[in-house]
């Protein structure tokens, strides 16, 4: 099992906290951002390929912003991939 930690950048939430195992997230923990929507996006992750969630939740927007918590997550995995 690795732990790894992402600060996610220009949305709400504070902190994400990933447990992955031989590629697949068995789970996320975030730090502030919409408590409701983002435990609902934890417990879909959970049991997935970090390359499906990168595929699916990369270039998702909030509103006007450029990026989202849902992208976010998608970024804190890349970043995972290339540091592991």
């Amino acid at each position: 099992m690795e732990y790894f930690t992402y600060q996610p950048k220009g949305v709400c939430s504070q902190k994400f906290e990933f447990e992955i195992e031989d590629g697949i997230i068995r789970q996320l923990k975030v730090t502030g951002g919409c408590n409701g929507n983002l435990q609902g996006i934890s417990r879909l992750l959970k049991g997935k390929k970090v390359d499906e969630i990168i595929e699916t939740l990369q270039g998702v927007h909030c509103g006007p912003r450029p990026t989202s918590c849902p992208d976010q997550i998608a970024q804190a995995l890349k970043a995972y991939q290339t540091n592991h």
